[in-house]
């Protein structure tokens, strides 16, 4: 019988990989948001005499549509393993291998990390926002560069 796998332990300061980072506290807010919207538009189609079934239909599909639309927007996430990282933004999902990652950004007033790519890019990692959580949003943007240095060719932020 096999050992279960269990998370690859990285240097002393590191957290254990793989880790991911998302906006919590955003995710929370966008998924109360979207299902008090769906139950509430659900409830008037119910309880109002006066509609049709396609008004009903109509109210039904407007909050689902609301949910699904808050669900996306509530997507993004930044997973790192030993391998590289997974980018997971709105609508793309891009894996990068850690030796394309230079550098690790979150300067003042960006809405979300910014990853300086080998290839002479950028790629927004919005899985790190510092909008309602700064303070994690800069705990997290400084552990994604710890990684990239430790597992990649980054260079030292100053």
């Amino acid at each position: 019988m096999s050992e279960p796998l269990s998370p690859l332990a990285g240097p002393p300061g590191l957290p254990a990989l793989p880790v991911t980072f998302r906006p919590t506290r955003t995710r929370v807010v966008l998924l109360t948001t979207g299902a008090a919207l769906f139950a509430v538009l659900t409830v008037i189609a119910v309880l109002l005499p006066s509609l049709s079934g396609g008004e009903r239909a109509g109210f039904v599909l407007t909050g689902l549509l609301f949910f699904l639309v808050l669900l996306l927007l509530s997507r993004p996430k930044v997973v790192a393993d030993a391998g590289g990282v997974t980018v997971v933004n709105l609508t793309t999902k891009r894996r990068l291998e850690w030796a394309a990652v230079l550098r690790v950004n979150l300067r003042p007033g960006d809405p979300w990390v910014l990853l300086d790519l080998a290839d002479g890019t950028s790629l927004p990692a919005m899985g790190i926002q510092p909008g309602i959580a700064r303070a994690q949003a800069v705990s997290d943007a400084r552990t994604l560069r710890a990684l990239a240095e430790t597992y990649g060719t980054g260079t030292p932020a100053m």
